[in-house]
Order: structure tokens, then sequence, then C-alpha cells
């Protein structure tokens, strides 16, 4: 295995091609949207003549003092109300919300079921809609829960994404809903948001998008941008109707490597990243490029908007508006191993944390160093009581965990693909650059056993241990393992230069995976349900139409992308350096 911080030498003979910025072109939008806040508050002015009630709707994380700041120095509003007035006192939001939190544990809660108007003091807000009816002159309401208060005002929603959030926790610069707790420590403030803010909000966002006069994105401090909810509503319909790309983002790990600085081009002086997120629709951006300007916004929006295009009916019936299917890599070329950890099942999720699936996920190697490895399945004849017994001594400091005895480390070289059901242990091992295709709740990892080391904080990382051996299913032995969960490759179909493979998922996860390799064209169609697919062979591909129902799309190595239902058949096929080369995609689809 190469030493760490290196990387092995096939990488270096790619030239980086990753695209870190997709958008989405939305066409006949011209002066549909402006940057900074002169021109926002320009456009602003123009749209509330006759109209003297401005409502600024925020997404939980958005910089409430900016946004009242710089609005009303250039719209000098008769009076200006911030929604947290409103709130109840924070102790009684602590209150409200600390059933859902899991008492101490630090990274586990209960997904909430609040609703926005909850946070607030009826009387605080009937308070408020008196001082609007009394107002003459513009009034302008700012914060989250703002159409609360100003229901007939005109709707400007400051949206803001949840990578974005998270930056702010670490950089100490935003809060929860409703309280000012700066002190605590941003991996709390995540929990919390994960749990109760995000859910709180999102529902309010769904019953207000088709109400969106303006969307504010407030992502760049230094440069806001506003965009007619028109073209932005336009921009969520063409996205539905053609291939398109989330925006990735990298965060370094404990365990990460160096392999997605060469494949990505990422900044080298970083110590490592360990994930790419690339198809988490819950976290990533959408991009929307709006007469010009490229504007951000939580790609929820576009499942929230449009459901039934994208997920396709089956799907929405079973999911909602959730987008079931997770595409991310993890890294550990030139890093350490994953946790040791399992997952938990359907029946667990459900009952201690209000989620309705579960994690079931597979890992597919992009690439691998020699001696790369996978910890899968328990060995034959393991005593539970044993196994528990080594895990805790192991937590306590005493020993280390011998993970050799206990799980089959199997060899892993570049296309194998390894199925986890949930309740299966499992750790990708140092040496492997992984694509991970799971269901999305994610957030639900037990880790058992972290070989001894320290999180990127200079803290022991939290470990599950309960939870884990409450899910472990001690029937996955070796013979199992091997048989069900490991290259399970079943051959398809083949035609003039394509063959098509399945590779898994295993019987008991909803997800099914197949393997085009192909030096000419697939065909593909979305068969009624959403379809991911990434470029995991050959440097660049090109999605089409075959009735020209969308423009040519160009994908590169190691992008995920994302093909609505309601595209239908699409074909895909080398293009550029790729031509004359065999290429490979690895496509998830939810099975009926």
């Amino acid at each position: 295995m190469a030493p760490p911080g290196t990387i092995p030498s096939p990488i270096h003979l790619r030239t980086p091609n990753y695209e870190k910025y997709p958008a989405v072109t939305v066409s006949n939008t011209a002066d549909q949207c402006v940057s900074g806040w002169d021109d926002i508050a320009a456009r602003l002015s123009r749209k509330l003549t006759g109209k003297p009630l401005l409502a600024v709707e925020c997404y939980p994380g958005v910089d409430e003092s900016a946004l009242l700041r710089e609005l009303t120095s250039r719209l000098d509003p008769a009076l200006v109300l911030h929604t947290r007035e409103a709130m109840l006192p924070a102790a009684e939001i602590d209150a409200l919300v600390a059933p859902f939190l899991g008492g101490d544990d630090p990274v586990f809660g209960f997904l909430t079921g609040l609703q926005m108007p909850a946070f607030f003091d009826p009387a605080r807000v009937e308070a408020m809609k008196q001082c609007i009816a009394s107002a003459s002159g513009l009034v302008m309401v700012v914060g989250c829960g703002a159409t609360l208060i100003a229901e007939d005002g005109m709707l400007v929603y400051a949206d803001l994404a949840r990578w974005e959030a998270q930056l702010r926790f670490r950089r100490n610069e935003a809060t929860n809903l409703g309280v000012d707790n700066h002190d605590l420590k941003a991996s709390l403030q995540y929990k919390r948001a994960f749990f109760i803010d995000w859910r709180v909000a999102d529902r309010w966002k769904r019953l207000l998008i088709a109400k969106w006069e303006f969307l504010l994105d407030t992502n760049n401090p230094a440069e806001p941008k506003l965009a007619a909810g028109e073209s932005v509503r336009s921009g969520l319909r063409e996205a539905v109707s053609r291939p398109f790309r989330v925006v990735p983002f990298f965060d370094p790990a404990p365990w990460g490597g160096q392999w997605m600085k060469e494949a990505c081009a990422l900044d080298r002086s970083a110590p490592n990243y360990g994930w790419c997120f690339d198809c988490v629709p819950e976290e990533n951006s959408l991009l929307l490029e709006i007469g010009g300007i490229t504007v951000e916004m939580p790609s929820i929006n576009l499942v929230f908007d449009q459901p039934r295009a994208l997920l396709g009916d089956s799907v929405y019936r079973r999911f909602g508006d959730e987008f079931p299917i997770r595409f991310d890599l993890l890294d550990t070329i030139g890093g350490g191993h994953l946790s040791f950890q399992v997952h938990p099942l359907t029946e667990y999720i459900q009952q201690h944390f209000g989620m309705h699936y579960t994690q079931d996920e597979s890992y597919y190697m992009l690439d691998t160093v020699p001696d790369a490895c996978i910890y899968l399945g328990l060995k034959d004849g393991v005593d539970p009581a044993v196994f528990r017994s080594e895990l805790e001594a192991a937590q306590r400091g005493e020993k280390s965990f011998p993970a050799n005895d206990y799980s089959n480390r199997i060899p892993a070289k570049k296309h194998d693909h390894f199925l986890i059901p949930a309740g299966t242990v499992h750790c990708s091992g140092a040496g492997s650059m992984v694509l991970e295709i799971s269901a999305t709740p994610y957030i639900f990892t037990f880790k058992m056993w972290d070989w001894g080391r320290l999180g990127l904080d200079g803290k022991p990382r939290p470990i599950h241990l309960d939870h884990g051996l409450a899910n472990v299913q001690w029937d996955r032995t070796t013979d199992w393992t091997m048989k069900h969960l490991v290259n399970t490759v079943e051959p398809l179909g083949f035609g003039d230069g394509w063959r098509e493979e399945r590779t898994g998922l295993h019987e008991r996860e909803f997800i099914e995976t197949r393997r085009h390799w192909f030096t000419g064209t697939a065909t593909h169609h979305t068969g009624g349900g959403v379809n991911v697919l990434n470029l995991v062979e050959g440097e660049e591909a090109i999605v089409e139409s075959p009735t020209g129902a969308f423009d040519p799309y160009i994908v590169h190595y190691a992008e995920t992308f994302i093909v609505p239902a309601a595209v239908g058949a699409y074909t895909i096929r080398p293009h550029g350096p790729s031509l004359g080369m065999e290429c490979a995609t690895l496509k998830a689809f939810v099975r009926s």
C-alpha cells in the first residue's frame, strides 16, 4: 500500500476533469436575477410599489442580522419586525425540543414532528400583526416564520445550503432555530439542526415555494443574489426534464486519503479528503444559471417542488418527497480504515429515531492499491458475548479490538462490489476509493471500534456500542457473506458495443444496481423511477435523448449524475478522450 500522503501511480495518468460546480442553465431568464445589495434593494423597491408589506422568510442559519442591516439601510421601511421577538423564550424552546435530542447522546436524536408555529408565542404574533395593521408606510418582517406574521406580504425566501449551514456552525457564525447557542459545540448544533431545525423549516418551506416572489441566495455573504421566483420554479421544471448533477462538497476525515486531491483537482495543501458528497440532495446544493448569474439553492427544493417528475409516481408513493438514493465517495488511499460499524435494522430505526427506512448500502471500488481490503460479515463461530467483551475492553482503552479475529478481511480490487444490508458488520480498509451507494438516512452509523484514533477535533469519536450490538445479525458469517455480498454479478444482456450486469444490491435492500460496459451506445430507460449513475470507467461520456427531448449532457470520470423519472429513454456512449475505449456506468434505482 502507498505510504500515507502519497497517491498510487495510476491516478497520475489522468488529467483531472471532474466538474465541481455543475449548473442547470435556465432558458429565457434575461434580467431575472441581480447580485449585490444595492441592486437587490432596487429590484425589491420596484416590486413593492403599492404593496407596502415585505416578508423575508429565512431558512435556519441565514444571517438574519445582516439581512436586517442591509435591507433596512436601503429600503428605509417605516417599521421593521424581527420574528425572533415573536418566538417563545429560549428556555421554553429548549424544553420544546428536548424530547427529540436523545438526552446526552452526542450524535443521535429522534426526528421531530414539530411545525414552525410551535416555536412562536401566539400573543406576540398577534401583537406584531396589530403593529402591521396600524403602520403607515413600508413594513418589513424578517426571520424564520416571517410569513406566519406577514401572511399577505410580498414573499422573499432567503435560503441557505445545509453544507454552508454546517460550515457556519464550525465557524461559530450560526445558532439553532429560536435560540442563541453560540457556545454549543458545532457537532451538537448540527445534531439539533438535523433532527429539529431542518425538519421544521422544510415542512414550512414546502408550503411556500409556489408563493415565492423572489429567492434570495445568501450562501456567499459578499455576493447575495436575488432571483425571480417564477424563474426559479421554471429552472426546477427544466431540471427534471434532463440529466443533471448537484454540487459536490468535500470534507476531511480522520481516515481520509489523497486520491480525490488528484482526481478532482482539490487543494493539495489540505491534510486529506475523506468524503465527497456528490448525490445527497438533503445536503447538496443545486446551481441554477438565471440570466447569466449562478444562483445556489438546496437541491432538496427540487424534490419538494417536482417530486413526481423527479422521483416517479411509484417512488413518490413509497417515500414521499424524499430522495431515497445516496451516492458519495470515501477516500482511504493514503489514509486509514473506516470505523468498524453496523447500520440499524428498519424496525430499529423506526422505533428509536423516527425514520421509516434504514441505511442499506454497498461499497463499489472505484480504485484500489495493492493490499486493499474490506471487513465484511462475521467469521464462523463468533460468540456474541465474547465479541461484546472484546469491544468493551477496547472502548475502555485496555486493548485494541482484534477485528481480524471476528470479521472477514476480504481483498478488494477495482470494480469489486460489496453489498452491505443493514445489520452487517463492515469497514472499508485503507487503500480504497469507494463509491458508496446507499439509502439516504446516512447519519445512522453505529461505530463499534475506531482503531484507537482521535477525530479531527483531537478527541475520541463517539462509539455507539449498545446500538451497534443490538443490530448485529449474527448469522451473516463467512460462507453467507461470500455467497450473498461479494461480487454477486449477474449478466443480463449484451448487444453491439455494450453489455449489462446486475451487481446488487442484496435482496433485503430496495435499491438495485446495474453496471453497463460500453464502447458504443448503451440504451437506458428510467422505467418510471429516478436513476442515479456514476461514470466508473472512462474519461468522458455523453448522455443523449433518442428523441432530442434534452440537450446532450457530458459527464466525466467519477461524477454522479441524476436522470429524473420523467426523462424516460436515454442513451450513454463514450465521448471525447474516451472514444474507442471501453467505459462503464453504475446505475441505481428503486426496485418496483
